[in-house]
C-alpha cells in the first residue's frame, strides 16, 4: 500500500500538454477542454510590468514591491494574445471549459381514447 492509497490525495491535472500557443485545447492526459489565459502584473503606482506567478491560486507578482517606485500595490491585467514583449512577463493560466446543457427537449405520447394505454414520458438523450 502506498503513502498515497492511505491519505487518498486527489491528484489535480495541470494539463501540460495543452499547447500554449493554442486559445483552447483538449488535455491528452485527463481529457477536459481548456483555455489558455495570459496575465501580467504592474504597478499601480506607476504602471512598470512585473513578472507574474501563481500563488494560493491567484496571480501575483514575484516580487513583494515595485523595484521602481516601491509601492507593493498591483494590478493584474488579462493579455488576449501573447507577444514576444509581454512573454518575459506574462504567466498562462488553464481554466477547465465547463459544458453546461440548459435547454432539454422531451416528448409526450399522445393517449389513444379507446384503449388503456397510459402515456409515458419518453427517454432524454443528452
Amino acid at each position: 500500500m502506498l503513502l498515497y492509497d492511505i491519505f487518498k490525495f486527489k491528484k489535480k491535472c495541470l494539463h501540460p500538454n495543452v499547447p500554449i500557443d493554442e486559445d483552447i485545447g483538449y488535455c491528452s492526459d485527463c481529457g477536459e477542454l481548456i483555455q489558455n489565459k495570459w496575465f501580467i502584473t504592474r504597478c499601480s503606482c506607476c504602471g512598470v510590468k512585473h513578472r507574474a506567478t501563481i500563488r494560493n491560486d491567484e496571480v501575483v507578482p514575484e516580487e513583494g514591491i515595485c523595484h521602481n517606485c516601491g509601492s507593493k500595490m498591483y494590478v493584474v491585467e488579462e493579455i488576449e494574445k501573447i507577444d514576444c514583449i509581454n512573454i518575459n512577463y506574462a504567466i498562462v493560466v488553464r481554466e477547465i471549459i465547463k459544458n453546461e446543457i440548459t435547454e432539454y427537449t422531451q416528448s409526450w405520447v399522445d393517449v389513444m381514447q379507446t384503449s388503456n394505454y397510459k402515456p409515458k414520458l419518453l427517454q432524454q438523450f443528452q
